[in-house]
C-alpha cells in the first residue's frame, strides 16, 4: 500500500517503531481528507492518536483510528462552509493580474479571521490545554497553512511534522532557508516555468513584493497570538522554522526542479487510491 510506505518514512524518522502517541492539529477541508488516511495507517501500527479540532469544521469527525477532542468556536457551520466556498472560488478564478490580488486580499481578511478566531478558542481553552499537557506527546502532526499546530507545538515543547502541498508566498522555503530567487523560482497562479522571459521575470519579481505584502498581513494575528502563548515576539518564519520534518505531498515529476533540505521529505502520490491490477 503506498500510504503504508509514506507512514513508514514519518515513523523511522521519529523512532515510534513501538508504538507513539501522536498529537494532531489538522486543516480542514481537503487538507484534511489527505490527511486521515496517514492516521489510519499510523493507527494500524498500534500508535495512539489524538485528533484536536473545532467542534464547527466540515470535515473531521468521530474515528476509530484516533480519539477527537474538541473546542467550541465563535462560528456556525454555515458561516464557516460560506467562507470557505467563498475564498475557493475566488482563488481560481481567472481575472486580470490587479483584480485578482484585490478580491484575494479582502477574502483573505475574511478567511484568515476565521482561523484565528478557531486557534484563539483552542489555546485559551484551559481544560483542553490542561489534558494536552498532561498526555506528554511525542510529536505533533501538523498542516502549517495554518500555524496553530505549530504554535501549539513549541506550547508543549513537542517536535513537529509538517504535513503539507506547499505554503503561501513560499513560506516553507523562506522556513527551511531554501533558495527561493525570484529571477528562477516562479510565483504561485502565474503559469511560469522556471525558464522565464524578461518580462516574466519583472512580473514574477513584482508579484513577490505583492505576496509578502498579503501574506505578512494575514498572518500578522497568528504572529501575535503566537507571541502572547509563548511569551517573545514571533514571526511566521521563525515559527515554521521549528518544523523538524516536512512532509510534502508534491513530486518533481510534476514540479520545477528546485534545492531543498534534508529535513524536507517528498510524498508525492500519498493521496492515490489503491487499484487492483489489472486482469490481463
Amino acid at each position: 500500500c503506498l500510504v503504508s510506505t509514506r507512514v513508514l518514512v514519518f515513523l523511522s524518522l521519529f523512532c515510534l517503531a513501538d508504538g507513539g502517541k501522536l498529537l494532531v492539529v489538522p486543516m480542514d477541508g481537503s487538507h484534511w481528507l489527505s490527511m486521515h488516511s496517514v492516521l489510519a495507517a499510523l493507527s494500524q501500527k498500534e500508535h495512539k492518536i489524538v485528533v484536536v479540532a473545532p467542534e464547527v469544521n466540515l470535515n473531521v469527525k468521530a474515528s476509530e483510528y484516533y480519539t477527537l477532542k474538541t473546542y467550541p468556536v465563535p462560528l456556525t457551520r454555515e458561516e464557516l462552509g460560506a467562507s470557505m466556498h467563498s475564498f475557493v472560488n475566488d482563488l481560481f478564478e481567472r481575472r486580470p493580474f490587479l483584480q485578482r490580488i484585490t478580491a484575494l486580499y479582502e477574502k483573505v481578511q475574511v478567511i484568515s479571521s476565521v482561523y484565528v478566531s478557531s486557534c484563539t478558542s483552542l489555546l485559551h481553552n484551559k481544560d483542553l490545554m490542561q489534558y494536552l499537557e498532561r498526555s506528554k506527546f511525542d510529536a505533533l502532526l501538523t498542516d502549517p497553512v495554518v500555524p496553530c499546530g505549530q504554535i501549539l507545538a513549541l506550547h508543549l515543547s513537542v517536535p513537529s511534522v509538517f504535513f503539507l502541498r506547499g505554503l503561501p508566498c513560499s513560506f516553507d522555503l523562506q522556513a527551511t532557508q531554501c533558495p527561493d530567487p525570484p529571477s528562477y523560482v516562479p510565483r504561485t497562479f502565474t503559469e511560469n516555468s522556471d525558464h522565464m522571459t524578461f518580462i516574466q521575470r519583472v512580473e514574477n519579481l513584482f508579484l513577490k513584493s505583492s505576496e509578502s505584502f498579503l501574506c505578512n498581513f494575514a498572518y500578522l494575528p497568528f504572529e501575535l497570538l503566537a507571541s502572547d502563548v509563548l511569551h517573545r515576539p514571533v514571526t511566521m518564519k521563525e515559527l515554521l522554522s521549528h518544523g523538524s520534518i516536512w512532509l510534502k505531498r508534491m513530486d518533481f515529476v510534476f514540479e520545477y526542479p528546485m534545492p531543498v533540505m534534508p529535513n524536507i521529505v517528498f510524498i508525492g502520490g500519498i493521496n492515490c487510491g489503491k487499484k487492483k491490477p489489472l486482469s490481463q
